[in-house]
């Protein structure tokens, strides 16, 4: 395989992991909009890890999930009080917040940007992506992500049955933290140069995009946003100058023909074999 095709790949794992964590915050019927400020705590503490600490790139990994996942359920708790766009707009202030620490962070960089790290393998991120996404898959087919679908439908009525709302709504952003700092770690040691820049609002936005795009209500739909927006700009390119305009206007004509992204729940039902009762 090139060199080229393995970076749009890795990209696409890379961007996979970073949906899948908007993914499962979303399953709860929240929406972050900080997720980056996620991935950029992964990226520079899994990258302190491995450079300074010398821990192997697993270890460090899993660590700076935990790390992510212990902040996501510290700022989870006071996003409870907050709904809709006042919710996106806190995480939003978040994301900033933790670009422009890393930003006046001197002992990793500062502006200037961090690097030493040694390069990870395609294979090596596609097995993480794998992974996560797998696990989600089974516990959307386990009784967990009935209570959590239960309180994204009606959080009042999922209170009435026993159900803790709370309880589900800090873990979702734990976990959907946990999941961002993978894929920041892995960000950091595939280009083995990072910078606060690469935390922006913007990478956040891709995320959502990606989610929203590929589809909202299975996990799969992650897998084919994230195709869709590294391939697709790929593919432009004989339009130089006028291919993100394109770009543009082709993600909204697919919304437009199918609103609920390219894969939704009813395709699934569709598509697979239906048991005998």
């Amino acid at each position: 395989m090139s060199m080229y095709y393995a970076g749009l790949l890795s990209d696409i794992g890379i961007l996979l992991l970073g949906a899948l964590s908007v993914y499962i915050i979303l399953a709860t019927g929240q929406l972050s909009l900080g997720n980056a400020g996620f991935m950029g705590i992964g990226a520079y503490l899994t990258s302190h890890l491995t450079v300074v600490v010398g821990l192997p790139i697993t270890a460090a990994l899993i660590v700076a999930a935990l790390v992510s996942g212990s902040i996501g359920i510290a700022v989870g708790f006071p996003a409870l009080r907050l709904r809709g766009i006042y919710l996106a707009m806190a995480t939003l202030g978040f994301g900033e917040m933790v670009r422009s620490f890393f930003q006046n962070f001197t002992p990793m960089g500062g502006s200037e940007g961090f690097h030493g790290m040694h390069h990870v393998s395609t294979g090596y991120i596609w097995a993480w992506a794998a992974i996560v996404l797998v696990v989600i898959m089974l516990i959307e087919a386990s009784p967990i992500w009935l209570e959590i679908r239960a309180v994204r439908d009606d959080e009042t009525a999922a209170g009435l049955v026993g159900l803790n709302a709370t309880q589900i709504k800090v873990g979702a952003f734990g976990c959907g933290a946990a999941v961002a700092a993978i894929a920041g770690g892995l960000f950091a040691h595939h280009h083995v140069y990072i910078e606060p820049g690469n935390f922006s609002f913007e990478r956040s936005i891709d995320f959502v995009l990606a989610v929203i795009l590929g589809g909202s209500t299975v996990a799969p739909g992650a897998l084919a946003g994230a195709v869709l927006l590294v391939i697709l700009p790929e593919y432009l390119r004989f339009l130089a100058d006028w291919r993100f305009a394109a770009f543009g206007a082709l993600l909204i004509a697919m919304l437009l023909v199918r609103r609920q992204g390219l894969l939704d729940r009813a395709l699934f039902r569709f598509a697979l074999p239906r048991s005998k009762a």
